[in-house]
């Protein structure tokens, strides 16, 4: 059973790196600029044999009633149930300030062990950094730098031999071992406000990700575990993509970059579109991304419930002729605040995982090929025909179909297409791109 702890404090104190160098990772996006991060964000951290969970959360203000300040709090209230230690966090350079001491006595009232964590302590007299904060009563202290590592060794076994006694456990639905299940990645892309987060909310049945009516409320990529009909998933919101002149904020970059990140990371992507917008520019170069990606592929239509019965067919149309490269996707409409479709949805993703990640042997794949020259054959190059002799499977998640012959280079790209599309209808590869490598056989006997 492994030990849950939650990082909690005021905006900009240090917690996303304090989470990054405890992780080993760059999974928390970390800026100077407070509210960078938002929504509950989890990692493991491994210890020689021990291990366990830490949860980063945004700024928090137990006092805040309303705006994006309060969804944040909302979900750090929610990473403290879930926890067994919380890690408070204080900026050793500002010294003390009356929204430690408002913190201070709102996680007192949780009965889990406090652990004060004294940040930014680099080039400061650690005796007076120390001083300022018994004030908070609060006895287990450590005086650290997460930017530079200072005193994090002491502060970890300190942690590891706290006794707890694991009274959240049966909260803690998230705190499994993925690497011993097999899960399916799905990251969900879009432009911003198009409903990401409140379909990861509805499929969940929890406010896991803050929502809320204007663009750019989620900045990070933040992941959570989910079931459905016994088959389990990661789901990844990321942070929405806006056209490159819009993006103005160094954070709002850090951001695009974690999204495009998670694209390459995922089993398969979602590309929700709102239904009441057209398909704009962005929409089309968030689509040619996922594409050279090779992920697998659901265009997913959202609030298809606000669209009038004879509009339905026409927005249709406009989609798939603005997306026509995406010819191989599945598309569903939906409606996530109203659950339409969320049932077809999901198939709809087993679907085009099952095809993204397809075990075809050669025999199988030289059949095709075979078949496929048979009905059309590849032109000749002024006297020079291509001789296409043998196929095999090169890779998963795209397909990957190599094929073997002699003066393959000749083969136009028309010719490709061709293969492609007979491939996916003979192996009934829907959701997924393929893709088709050539490899001429070198003639030993051509001199050099």
């Amino acid at each position: 059973m492994k030990p849950v702890l939650v990082l909690v404090g005021r905006p900009n104190v240090g917690k996303s790196t304090l989470f990054n160098r405890l992780t080993n990772s760059r999974n928390a996006l970390v800026a100077n600029h407070p509210g960078s991060t938002r929504d509950r964000h989890y990692g493991e951290v491994n210890i020689g044999k021990k291990s366990f969970i830490i949860i980063d959360t945004g700024g928090f203000d137990p006092e805040v009633k309303k705006g994006i300040m309060y969804e944040m709090t909302k979900q750090t209230k929610q990473a403290i149930i879930e926890s067994d230690i919380i890690i408070f966090i204080v900026d050793g350079r500002q010294g003390l300030v009356a929204q430690d001491k408002i913190i201070t006595n709102f996680l007192r009232k949780s009965g889990q062990p406090i652990v004060l964590v004294i940040n930014k302590s680099e080039n400061i007299n650690s005796s007076m950094m120390s001083s300022d904060f018994y004030e908070l009563g609060i006895s287990n202290t450590h005086i650290i730098s997460a930017l530079y590592g200072n005193g994090i060794k002491n502060f970890i076994e300190n942690i590891l031999n706290i006794k707890l006694t694991y009274k959240n456990f049966s909260k803690k639905k998230e705190f499994i071992n993925i690497n011993s299940i097999k899960y399916i990645k799905v990251a969900i892309v879009g432009k911003p406000n198009v409903g990401k987060s409140t379909l990861i909310n509805t499929l969940l049945g929890e406010k896991r990700v803050i929502t809320y009516d204007i663009p750019g409320t989620t900045r990070d990529s933040i992941r959570s575990l989910f079931e459905y009909n016994n088959q389990k998933y990661i789901l990844i919101d990321t942070a929405g993509i806006r056209r490159r002149g819009k993006i103005f904020e160094v954070i709002e970059k850090f951001s695009v970059i974690k999204t495009l990140k998670s694209i390459l990371e995922a089993n398969v992507v979602i590309l929700l579109l709102d239904a009441q917008q057209n398909i704009s520019e962005q929409d089309v170069n968030i689509a040619h991304f996922i594409y050279e990606s090779g992920r697998a592929l659901i265009v997913c239509v959202n609030k298809w419930d606000s669209i009038i019965h004879n509009q339905r067919e026409i927005i249709k149309n406009n989609i798939k002729r603005k997306l026509n490269f995406l010819s191989f996707a599945i598309f569903n409409f939906i409606s996530a605040i109203k659950l339409h479709n969320i049932n077809s949805f999901m198939k709809s993703i087993n679907h085009v995982y099952d095809a993204a990640i397809i075990n075809l042997s050669t025999p199988r794949v030289t059949r095709a090929l075979i078949n496929a020259i048979k009905k059309h054959p590849p032109c000749r190059k002024k006297i020079i025909r291509p001789k296409l002799r043998y196929a095999h499977q090169g890779g998963k998640n795209p397909p990957i179909i190599v094929i073997h012959g002699n003066r393959l280079k000749y083969i136009g790209n028309d010719y490709k297409r061709y293969l492609e599309k007979y491939f996916c209808k003979t192996f009934s590869l829907v959701g997924t791109p393929l893709k088709i490598e050539f490899r001429s056989n070198i003639n030993p006997y051509i001199k050099k």
